[in-house]
């Protein structure tokens, strides 16, 4: 990601969540009344015409091949997540952090539940800084309470994380639940295994991280021919996909990263729990959830 350019793919992710509010009640995965504040012009158009005509969300979830299905899953699932750890009493964190925050408002929207616990999100700069000139915004204007997280700011390309986190008191010394969303099929495999070892020696055993994988498709049919080839398309907003792992290989991994794997959760089972109309999940992405080995 170019340092001044805040990331298209953030954007794109508010504008699913976002356009979830299109659908009825009985259908809606999440409800993020938050989202829209974080859209250009160019995407607010975009989502009137959704909201209004229909055929251009119809189209975009065609064309996507059900990936704008998976972004409102992902976001449920590590919600649920999130709040059932802090309504367990034995592994209620003392401290929530979000990787790669984007436009996640979390803080805003499970305030009642997070309860005042130290809210830390982690951003590159140019996104981070971009959240914060609108949060301000609307702040003055009383469309939002007074901000609820911490925004730490870095370039995970020159700065060590660790030491980063470790300023900000994550000294190991605390239950931390970590959200890493949408991040780590864009590192190298080094950098994902680094930022996992970091979370392990930041907060202590029992801390809990919830993440999303991507994996190459190899069947040799055309469906997944065209999900490889839309995994190329992320290249032109200068995002390519790097890291892939697939479902199979991924306890190990953890387990070397000093991480336990509590579950993985395909396409299938995400479309089983969340799911009540004809809408599908893109296929090569899943859930991760693990815990901190002790």
């Amino acid at each position: 990601m170019k340092d001044a350019r805040p990331s298209k793919t953030a954007e794109f992710v508010a504008f699913q969540r976002a356009s979830e509010r299109k659908h009825p009640s009985s259908a809606r995965i999440l409800d993020d009344p938050f989202a829209r504040f974080f859209l250009t012009k160019t995407s607010q158009a975009a989502l009137a015409a959704w909201e209004h005509g229909g055929k251009i969300g119809e189209l975009l979830g065609w064309f996507s091949l059900g990936l704008t299905t998976f972004v409102v899953t992902r976001h449920r699932y590590m919600d649920d997540r999130l709040l059932e750890a802090l309504a367990d009493k034995e592994r209620a964190p003392q401290r929530i952090v979000v990787l790669g925050a984007g436009y996640d408002m979390r803080a805003h929207r499970h305030a009642e539940a997070i309860g005042g616990r130290p809210f830390l999100e982690v951003d590159h700069p140019a996104t981070g800084k971009r959240k914060t000139r609108i949060l301000e915004k609307l702040e003055r204007e009383g469309r939002i309470t007074s901000p609820k997280a911490d925004r730490l700011l870095m370039d995970f390309q020159t700065e060590s994380l660790e030491e980063r986190l470790s300023r900000e008191g994550l000294n190991g010394e605390e239950r931390v639940f970590f959200i890493w969303e949408g991040v780590s099929m864009y590192l190298t495999r080094e950098a994902v295994k680094k930022t996992l070892r970091t979370l392990c020696k930041v907060s202590v055993p029992g801390s809990e991280v919830v993440f999303d994988c991507w994996f190459l498709l190899d069947q040799p049919d055309l469906r997944s021919a065209s999900h490889r080839i839309m995994s190329n398309v992320l290249l032109l907003l200068g995002e390519p996909l790097l890291f892939g792992i697939h479902p199979e290989d991924i306890g190990g991994f953890l387990e070397r990263c000093g991480l336990e794997l509590v579950e993985t959760v395909s396409p299938a089972e995400l479309e089983e729990r969340y799911v009540r109309d004809d809408r599908r999940v893109y296929p090569a992405c899943y859930m991760v959830w693990a815990r901190v080995a002790g």
